[in-house]
């Protein structure tokens, strides 16, 4: 998938850098990526429309430093770019993600080797390192697990050396799904079933005891009642994707359909959040 990158000089104020961020996310932008100088926000080459993209930006016009510029991401193998600029990543010192030209940890409890593409879920950003860490001390033996949005399919693979039953790895992404079935094979991993789509492929008569939905804030709003159907009573979500500012609007449309917080970690301004099914 051919991915639009719009570049954006970042504020002094940080406030004004997340106005944009979230400004851009109801506009269908899927990931956000701040350097020095800059704010990178991304989105499929599909789903971009510039006349949309500029009315949005004309209720912010106030906030922005200067004016943006607009780069075609073309669908290919980032291994070589990934190598010059990828360093391992070690969750809680529990969890080692590493690529294959890292070295092994073999103290580590678990050891993830996922080969990096054009797939979110390299554990570097702060939404998926976060649910590693909540998951690290959550029990998934003999669980039937969701992992919506799976990117590498990283979070797929811990459940499944955690000893989950099986999992559903769900990606609309067709490059996404061929990295998870890539990384399922490096990791020799054989309870995990990769799909290409979104909820409109799940079963509502086939039901899971723990999900997780690291997605964007207006997909997890617009998607979570599906989630709900699909959730054994008392199972688990974790939901990510999002900042700080918008948890409250996630929490409460939760609440709604009977899904109780439990707990959350930030970083950087990132939340990851776990709520259990309750509909009693």
């Amino acid at each position: 998938m051919n991915y639009i990158c719009v570049k954006f000089l970042k504020s002094n104020i940080e406030e004004k850098n997340e106005i944009l961020a979230a400004t851009l996310s109801y506009a269908g932008f899927e990931g956000f990526e701040e350097t020095e100088n800059d704010i990178l926000a991304y989105i499929p080459q599909k789903d971009y429309k510039p006349n949309q993209l500029l009315s949005v930006l004309n209720s912010i016009a106030h906030q922005l430093e200067n004016t943006m510029s607009v780069e075609l991401i073309i669908d290919r193998n980032w291994n070589e770019l990934w190598e010059s600029n990828y360093p391992p990543v070690f969750v809680d010192r529990r969890c080692y993600i590493y690529a294959p030209f890292h070295k092994k940890m073999p103290e580590a409890e678990y050891q993830i080797l996922i080969k990096p593409k054009m797939s979110f879920g390299t554990a570097h950003h702060e939404t998926t390192s976060q649910i590693l860490q909540l998951m690290l001390d959550d029990d998934f033996h003999g669980k039937r697990v969701l992992d919506m949005g799976c990117g590498t399919g990283v979070l797929s693979i811990l459940a499944s050396m955690k000893g989950a039953q099986n999992i559903d790895a769900i990606d609309n992404d067709e490059w996404a799904f061929r990295n998870t079935l890539e990384n399922i094979a490096l990791n020799n991993i054989t309870n995990i079933n990769a799909i290409t789509g979104d909820v409109a492929v799940l079963k509502t008569n086939k039901i899971y005891d723990i999900i997780f939905a690291n997605i964007n804030k207006n997909i997890l709003l617009r998607d979570m009642s599906t989630y709900v159907v699909v959730l054994k009573q008392d199972g688990n979500i974790y939901f990510s994707g999002f900042y700080e500012t918008d948890f409250n609007e996630i929490r409460k449309k939760a609440q709604s359909l009977g899904l109780e917080y439990q707990r959350h970690l930030t970083k950087n301004k990132w939340i990851a959040s776990v709520f259990n099914l309750n509909l009693v």
